[in-house]
């Protein structure tokens, strides 16, 4: 009975995931007239500032392959990532229609033009782009920073945000706790992963992203109370580490079918946004400048973060101790210049550590998984018969 409520609840938040309607928010919407939902692109956006403003923050992760592209392709070039094309035709056909505002920030050439692009086709919205520090090692990282961050506070307000520290130290508090349970999710399947599959645990997490914090934290202390007493067996899998989906999300079915393939995930980068931060943000205190010391100091490492003072190289070597990886799988979306860029160091630091990998790609609007099933099988087989 627990096993198939649970399956319930995952099967629930996948067709939430699945819905471009984004019913949650609009229900949001509903039951608050006049505020505002803020939609941020991937891979990080201070949503307790968002939140603190009275507004709902909401994580775009494109559209996969439930949107065909009929006008996003006349405004970019052919060898552009998909989340890029099939975001902008969702504000084309009216998806992004229950947001008032759209925030971006600065991750990669196309994820800039984007912003820009919205910004002349929407004119009506307000459309943000947030400068993130690019040396950490500078003193003025973090005043930079929050400076940045006191400019964002003021365009809220101008389009109707209240905003008070108060607030912003209760919205951090509440992200924190949020932060909290999706660690003992990730924990739990590291430690179990027969308990949690990686598909179920990316389901719940990033449900979050779409829904508001407040009902994404009964969800998740829900599954994290249920989840260690499901009936599942134990498999005899291999333990990996997959790298490199941190901005467009790869299909679900991508991720199932590494793990039907003999693989346990024991650890990933995807939908990383909650768990950006390693450690609480201080809610005492000035909390602009908190949440901006926090960026600068107490990031987890990605290839969209430029931190000279902790190598990406070495945070995915960490990674992969902390979590007994057996192997590593560099999973990279099409035309993705960062993913790509950090592959050749990643893969360096996997071999200087002895540990097999492999190299797949996807894009979101991907149909057939033959090829990628049969790589990831023929990949098992290789070390398992080995």
């Amino acid at each position: 009975m627990l096993d198939l409520e649970i399956e319930r609840t995952f099967d629930r938040y996948r067709d939430l995931l699945e819905d471009l309607s984004f019913p949650a928010v609009r229900r949001w919407k509903e039951a608050n007239p006049g505020r505002k939902a803020v939609g941020f692109f991937p891979v990080y956006a201070p949503v307790e500032i968002l939140h603190a403003a009275g507004m709902l923050p909401v994580g775009l992760a494109g559209a996969g392959d439930r949107l065909d592209i009929q006008h996003a392709d006349a405004r970019f070039g052919s060898f552009i990532c998909s989340i890029i094309k099939t975001t902008l035709e969702m504000g084309m056909t009216g998806h992004l229609e229950p947001f008032e505002g759209l925030l971006f920030s600065s991750i990669c050439d196309s994820a800039r033009n984007l912003a820009f692009v919205m910004k002349r086709n929407f004119p009506q919205k307000y459309i943000d782009f947030l400068h993130l520090p690019h040396n950490p090692s500078s003193p003025a990282s973090v005043e930079f920073l929050a400076a940045e961050y006191r400019r964002l506070i003021g365009e809220l307000t101008t389009i109707g945000g209240d905003f008070n520290d108060d607030k912003l130290r209760a919205s951090i508090a509440l992200f924190n706790r949020q932060r909290e349970l999706v660690r003992r999710l990730y924990a739990l399947r590291a430690a179990s992963p027969h308990l949690l599959r990686a598909w179920e645990c990316y389901v719940v997490v990033r449900a979050g992203n779409v829904m508001p914090v407040e009902e994404h934290i009964a969800l998740l202390e829900q599954v994290a109370a249920s989840a260690p007493r499901r009936g599942a067996k134990k498999r005899d899998s291999l333990r990996v580490v997959v790298e490199g989906a941190f901005c467009e999300q790869p299909p679900l079915e991508v991720i199932r079918l590494i793990e039907e393939a003999g693989c346990d995930i024991v650890e990933d980068d995807f939908a990383l946004a909650p768990r950006w931060f390693t450690e609480d943000v201080p809610s005492a205190g000035d909390p602009v400048l908190a949440l901006a010391e926090a960026y600068v100091n107490r990031s987890v490492y990605s290839s969209v973060r430029h931190d000279f003072r902790k190598p990406r190289w070495l945070g995915l070597a960490e990674k992969t101790k902390v979590s007994r990886a057996d192997a590593v799988i560099f999973l990279m979306a099409k035309f993705c210049e960062p993913a790509y860029f950090d592959y050749v160091p990643f893969k360096q630091q996997v071999e200087l550590m002895g540990l097999p990998h492999l190299a797949l790609e996807y894009e979101e609007k991907l149909f057939t998984f033959e090829r990628l099933r049969t790589e990831v099988e023929t990949f098992v087989e290789s070390l398992v018969f080995d």
